[in-house]
């Protein structure tokens, strides 16, 4: 029988690859844990208990003992933007960060849709930033990551921790495909872990590596990525 080595699963190739191409932009990597307090998951990205951006995710709660901070299985890597915010507040700087992780919904699975998948986050903090520079990243990326055709469009939308908010598409097969969303900070953040939003400014991104996964090598299902078939596997 022939001897086989074994290799780096393709989403973890991903996200190596994806932290490399921002590490050339000047972002370091991140990581936070994956059971989350509900103030980091939620309270300190603008939603609140009562928010209507809570019923877009359907969230995996643990139990608590009484008296203890409720938590939950992480839904987003943004909840290390704000652990990253509050380990600089006492001394904020310009930074750069990308937080690749895993995260949980409690939803059904069906093409394009987990229980479990994984995302990146990234954040700029800086005393002057633009949506100019917000979209020269993601441009910058998806060149190195996709190919030198990619291409991108920003569309209005509504995340509660940013304002500006955007969704980010990118062209794919003849039709625009959403891939990210994106923002400039909103000034809560900021205010919610201790930092002055009048000097201090920031953009936030978040994307899902599985997806971008898909696009890129053409693969139909999300689920394939997580049965550890090895007709799929030993392709990468």
């Amino acid at each position: 029988m022939e001897k086989q080595t074994g290799h780096l699963h393709i989403i973890t190739q991903a996200i190596r690859d994806i932290s490399g191409i921002f590490d050339k932009m000047g972002f370091s990597v991140e990581a936070g844990p994956e059971l989350e307090t509900e103030f980091n998951n939620f309270d300190a990205l603008g939603m609140k208990e009562d928010h209507p951006a809570r019923d877009m995710q359907d969230t995996f709660w643990v139990k608590t003992k009484q008296g203890e901070e409720k938590k939950v299985l992480r839904t987003q890597t943004s909840s290390v933007q704000i652990r990253y915010l509050q380990s600089v507040k006492t001394d904020p700087h310009p930074f750069k960060i990308i937080v690749p992780g895993k995260v949980f919904r409690n939803e059904a699975t069906d093409m394009t849709h987990e229980a479990q998948f994984f995302q990146f986050e990234g954040l700029y903090v800086n005393e002057k930033v633009s949506v100019t520079e917000l979209k020269g990243t993601l441009e910058k990326f998806c060149l190195d990551f996709i190919g030198p055709d990619a291409k991108i469009r920003f569309r209005p939308s509504f995340f509660s921790f940013v304002e500006p908010g955007f969704e980010v598409d990118v062209w794919w097969k003849n039709r625009w495909l959403e891939v990210f969303g994106a923002g400039m900070v909103h000034p809560d953040v900021f205010r919610s872990v201790g930092i002055d939003p009048k000097k201090w400014k920031g953009f936030a991104f978040g994307g899902g590596v599985d997806r971008l996964i898909m696009l890129k090598y053409g693969i139909d299902d999300i689920r394939h990525l997580y049965t550890g078939d090895l007709r799929l596997i030993n392709q990468f």
